[in-house]
């Protein structure tokens, strides 16, 4: 009997789907639940697993087309023996089976224009035989890179070839000399790429977009950590980051300026009495900024596990469309990649965006002593057209403050 696999039926806000990468070709058998293929969306990719076992008869489209909710994506022979797909014998000969009439082979299609797209503008030319005559570092680095020493210009006694002509021409680096190693790649953006840049510039575009900037000494919240960092891991099993302490910080700063929390729909200012921070996680395919939701509800313990759910599924490319929609406020950590200042960019319709940053020890003042702290710079985007300078500067020194007193942000205070 044979079973059609079909798009999922996708939310109002997603329109359409592309199919990224088919996981089984025309023939090959599949087991119930398997994975059949990955759809892409402008948010989330998507996997499509078999309701059936049996064997692949068709696939309707090739990676790369756009498909709909409810289209048939494959077509699958429920219990038929894998394959053999000419009603279920193979050739006399022991050659390869073919296909069941009317199976339509997009794989090997889909393949070879990813191949193509993917293909470099120039090839690394074949390395040549005479390299006898090189000394051994030069000879070395002709058979690795693939050079022809015989189109390098040598620049050694007697005009010889040496490791450094090599690697000028690789690098394609050496004046007067043409070819060298050049490579160029041309592929399309993912949809989650192009949705990224369609936000940016949506934001760019549509919000009068202010950032504010103040720093924060660190020193009681690291030391914090290093008393109840063993304790809070056997209590809870998760580590005790610093992401939980800007989490709540920010869940209390915004229940006393809900101005940062709210968002503009046409004339409106809409309030929001929760706080769903979008936690930026950076991907492979891009950026995604997975939902916390009710933090102003959540203990440490309860954000931590949540930020590492998250992160693990991000990683596997398992995020739910529910996972990312919604969010009153986003905060996102360049500092885990060094960053020391930034301005980041508000991610609409919300308002606003705390940015973290590298963790670095400068000498400050405390109590008339010059002393080395760990401080780190912190930066609010907002959007100037609800949001006023005063209100934004005082949200970010209500963050400084509850940070550099832990103590009473743990109580409440």
């Amino acid at each position: 009997m044979a079973t059609e696999i079909k798009v999922p039926v996708l939310p109002e806000s997603v329109s359409d789907a592309t199919i990224a990468t088919w996981h089984k070709k025309v023939g090959d058998s599949v087991a119930r639940d398997e994975n059949i293929v990955d759809l892409e969306t402008d948010k989330v990719v998507l996997e499509v697993p078999s309701t059936v076992e049996g064997v692949i008869r068709e696939l309707k489209f090739a990676e790369g087309d756009t498909v709909t909710s409810q289209q048939v994506l494959a077509v699958i022979e429920e219990g038929a023996a894998p394959a053999k797909a000419d009603g279920g014998s193979a050739k006399a000969d022991g050659g390869k089976a073919e296909p069941a009439a009317g199976a339509q082979q997009v794989q090997p299609k889909a393949a070879a224009a990813k191949s193509e797209a993917r293909a470099p503008s120039s090839t690394r030319p074949a390395p040549a035989s005479g390299t006898g005559d090189l000394p051994p570092g030069a000879r070395f680095t002709a058979q690795t890179q693939g050079i022809d020493p015989s189109q390098v210009e040598g620049t050694g006694r007697r005009g010889a070839v040496t490791k450094e002509d090599l690697v000028n021409y690789a690098s394609g680096k050496t004046a007067g000399v043409s070819g060298g190693a050049r490579p160029e790649e041309r592929v399309p953006m993912t949809r989650i790429r192009k949705r990224i840049a369609e936000r940016l510039m949506q934001s760019k575009d549509s919000i009068a977009m202010l950032t504010s900037f103040n720093e924060v000494n660190l020193g009681k919240v690291m030391a914090l950590r290093k008393e109840l960092g063993e304790q809070f891991q056997k209590d809870h099993g998760i580590k005790l980051g610093f992401m939980s302490f800007f989490a709540k910080a920010a869940a209390n700063a915004l229940a006393k300026y809900p101005v940062v929390n709210a968002s503009v729909d046409g004339d409106d200012i809409i309030y929001h009495g929760y706080a769903d921070i979008s936690i930026a996680v950076s991907t492979d395919r891009g950026l995604v900024t997975p939902v916390l939701r009710n933090v102003e509800r959540m203990g440490f313990a309860d954000v931590e596990q949540s930020i590492a759910d998250y992160a693990t599924k991000a990683r596997d490319g398992k995020l739910s469309l529910d996972d990312l929609q919604g969010g009153t406020f986003t905060i996102t950590n360049g500092g885990t990649f060094g960053s020391l200042m930034s301005t980041p960019i508000v991610n609409p319709p919300q308002s606003a965006i705390l940015g973290m940053h590298t963790i670095k020890e400068r000498p400050i003042v405390e109590n008339g002593q010059v002393i080395a702290a760990p401080m780190m710079y912190i930066a609010l985007s907002y959007d100037h057209r609800i949001i006023d300078g005063k209100d934004a500067v005082l949200f970010l020194v209500d963050i400084k403050n509850q940070l550099e007193n832990p103590h009473r942000m743990l109580l409440g205070l």
